[in-house]
């Protein structure tokens, strides 16, 4: 397994759109066979925060990922809508789901 968590501060003025925008690109990664998982949640404390949990079979699915109409048409969206740059960190999991890794 492959993770990948993005923190990403948006633009308070495009909140709603970034939330379709991720959405769309969440639903369909999610069709993707290499990814297990995609949560999105949003910043209990400032809305415009929000939080991808990524995860990937191997660590070349996320690389795939990456090349998708999908993830290509969200990264276009939403680029001028960030408040800063996204935060991204990968991870091997040791505990994931009920299982040691």
């Amino acid at each position: 397994m492959y993770v990948v968590s993005v923190t990403i501060n948006v633009k308070a003025e495009f909140v709603s759109q970034f939330i379709a925008a991720i959405l769309d690109n969440a639903t369909n990664t999610r069709k993707e066979p290499g990814n297990v998982r995609f949560d999105v949640a949003q910043g209990e404390d400032d809305p415009a925060r929000f939080l991808l949990n990524e995860v990937y079979r191997t660590k070349e699915d996320f690389a795939r990922h990456q090349e998708t109409a999908h993830y290509l048409r969200w990264k276009n969206a939403v680029a001028d809508w960030m408040a800063q740059p996204r935060q991204a960190a990968r991870y091997r999991p040791i505990f994931f789901g009920d299982k040691t890794a």
